[in-house]
């Protein structure tokens, strides 16, 4: 019955297993008896092996030995056949002798057969794992590309490990910085030197692909890496991200190209569990613009914190079913709603939270194009990203939210630009919510806690409308590349980045009164012409080939952006990679002129919205940093 059960291999190994138990004690016996059995001692053996042999392959078959596969036999396979034969070297002589059974066996069998049996089932799976292995080396070495990896530690050496079973690839040397490990061999490869001697172990070894193995290096030292394998002219691949090894969502053995993600990349994010625990486990969440880049990472991040229910709330209909698609085949253990509405919507907001009940509200829909919407699109702008914030956070109110989380951008600091004066209206307005939630209360005459909170970034590598799709496209054209200005620059960060950092502010947010804004650490800012020369040499390109040129700033476009304007000092907190913002609130009276303002005014041209801006963003200037000189010089200045 235990055999059908079995697949051919298991049944196989059972087999194997049942005879060595019964070769196990016949040798015992040789041994006791010089290789001569007496008469009495070979009746009792027979006797014995009627019951000692299927009792023996049952215990193995209950400890699992059967379900592994030998070729891939390990330490914790030996360690199960040890503790199975060491029980059975208990149970056997208990009951032989507790039981008075009538047969003879020496005490020396009663010893030997179990250190035979180990020996036997032991050493078989380790030397037909090294057979199998052999083999599959000798048609691996004459297959596989030759490949160095750069690196030394952990990961590279986990890495070689796993790259030994892969015919498409032999590793022939490592290259590392650690001058204890130069010389040494890591899992049978030798470290050869340092990572600058690369263009001399490529042209002593033929060596066509290098891996880099450094998930925790600094993005100076990837990008020297880089350009090192981009001078010689071989092709550098890397292992996943740091956070995907980490979570096990990938293993080291799934090599792929280098994005730009690995060269602007930082440390990895440390987030406070527990506190995001507190914020999303078993609560209702809803995300506003749920189908964008920002949002759908959102959702992906907060279902490994078990919500109680997700909301996913989106106007883009494609974008919402995209969405759905991914997140039932995903995460089918967890509640979703996926609802189309426009967050100016009131009806639809009320309709949305009166069924619905979310306890966090993480508010990522925006119109964030600020070309589009600095022509024809002003007033939407205004009306979607100030009226919508206005009109979701009242209902959130209403309705008992905990947690209100602003997604903000650093367009909003000293905006020269719609979009960005918009973004900051929707801060304050946030804000004023905020005096007016505290007021109520302090005053009694209000049950609502609602807590905001704001949080500002840059750019988000990859997201919808950046610049790294516009690069990416124009490659795939055969170029050329254009970049506004020789000298703009950007703040970036990974999607993944962003969204754990919104999340961790999410959390600590609220603490103290609520309505702060959290600027998150973006590194130093990159310029653009930098990002695009990346890109070109991530593409196996140069510049011979692909060519950047010159279009002059556009309408409302600065050369670089900021974080805090000077009026704003910060505050560290207890996340590295957060520091709050003191800003000047504004207060009840101030955003019942401003949703008078936009109510009264439904249709207005580019030019009067942003004449009126000024009146209520101090802080934003219609002065184009890229005017007509400015454009000109730098369409047609070379690259510095």
């Amino acid at each position: 019955m235990i055999a059908r059960k079995f697949h051919k291999r298991s049944l196989i190994a059972f087999i194997h297993d049942f005879i060595a138990v019964i070769a196990a004690w016949w040798l015992a016996y040789l041994f006791r008896f010089n290789f001569e059995i007496p008469a009495d001692f070979q009746a009792s053996l027979k006797e014995n092996l009627f019951w000692i042999a299927p009792t023996q392959t049952a215990m193995f078959y209950s400890f699992g030995l059967y379900r592994g596969i030998w070729r891939y036999a390990s330490l914790p396979d030996l360690k199960r056949i040890l503790l199975t034969v060491a029980l059975g070297a208990v149970i056997v002589p208990f009951v032989i002798f507790m039981l008075q059974l009538p047969v003879l066996v020496p005490r020396a069998v009663i010893f030997l057969a179990p250190l035979l049996l180990l020996l036997i089932m032991g050493g078989s799976r380790i030397l037909y794992r090294s057979w199998k292995e052999r083999r599959f080396y000798s048609l691996k070495n004459a297959e596989g590309k030759p490949v160095i990896v750069l690196g030394t530690g952990s990961t590279a050496i986990s890495l070689v490990k796993d790259l030994d079973l892969c015919p498409d690839w032999r590793v022939v040397g490592l290259l590392g910085d650690s001058p204890k490990r130069l010389g040494a061999r890591l899992h049978g490869v030798r470290v050869l030197g340092t990572i600058s001697e690369l263009p001399t172990w490529v042209e002593k070894l033929s060596v066509e692909h290098v891996i880099i193995a450094m998930p925790s290096a600094s993005q100076n030292e990837r990008r020297r890496a880089l350009e090192m394998c981009a001078d010689i002219g071989i092709k550098a691949l890397t292992i996943p991200s740091y956070a995907d090894l980490v979570s096990g969502k990938m293993t080291v053995s799934q090599i792929r190209d280098v994005e730009l993600d690995d060269l602007l990349g930082r440390a990895p994010v440390v987030l406070d569990t527990e506190g995001l625990h507190d914020l999303l486990t078993g609560k209702t969440i809803l995300i506003t613009g749920a189908g964008g880049s920002i949002g759908s990472e959102l959702c992906r991040q907060i279902m490994a914190f078990s919500p109680r229910q997700l909301v996913l709330f989106e106007l883009n209909e494609l974008a919402l079913y995209t969405i759905q698609e991914e997140f039932l085949i995903k995460f089918p253990a967890i509640p979703m709603a996926f609802l189309i509405g426009d967050v100016k919507d009131r009806i639809r907001l009320l309709q949305v939270f009166d069924k619905y009940q979310p306890t966090v509200v993480f508010h990522a829909a925006a119109y964030k194009h600020v070309p589009l919407m600095e022509n024809e699109n002003a007033w939407q702008a205004i009306l979607n990203n100030v009226m919508g914030t206005y009109e979701l956070a009242k209902v959130a109110i209403e309705h008992g939210v905990e947690k209100f989380v602003l997604i903000s951008t650093d367009k909003a600091v000293n905006p020269t630009n719609v979009m960005g004066a918009s973004k900051r209206l929707a801060e304050m307005v946030c804000q004023a919510l905020q005096q007016s939630v505290l007021h109520a209360e302090n005053r009694h005459i209000a049950s609502s806690k609602t807590r905001f909170v704001i949080v500002r970034f840059g750019n988000v590598l990859g997201s919808t409308g950046s610049v790294i799709p516009k690069f990416r496209e124009q490659i795939a054209k055969g170029g050329p590349i254009t970049v506004t200005h020789p000298e703009i620059s950007r703040y970036f960060m990974s999607i993944q980045e962003a969204a754990q950092l919104v999340l961790e502010a999410g959390s600590m947010g609220g603490m103290k009164g609520g309505g702060e804004i959290f600027v998150l650490d973006m590194g130093e800012p990159v310029r653009i012409v930098d990002l695009a020369r990346d890109m070109i040499g991530l593409s196996g390109l140069s510049e011979d080939d692909i060519k950047i040129i010159f279009t002059g700033l556009r309408p409302g476009e600065k050369l670089h952006e900021e974080l805090t304007t000077e009026s704003e000092s910060t505050l560290p907190t207890e996340h590295e990679k957060l520091r709050i913002t003191l800003s000047h609130q504004e207060n009840e009276q101030w955003l019942t002129s401003l949703i008078d303002w936009v109510a009264e005014r439904p249709m207005v041209n580019d030019e009067d919205v942003r004449l009126t801006l000024s009146k209520w963003v101090p802080e934003y200037s219609e002065k184009r940093v890229g005017d007509q000189n400015l454009a000109e010089q730098a369409i047609t200045s070379g690259i510095p």
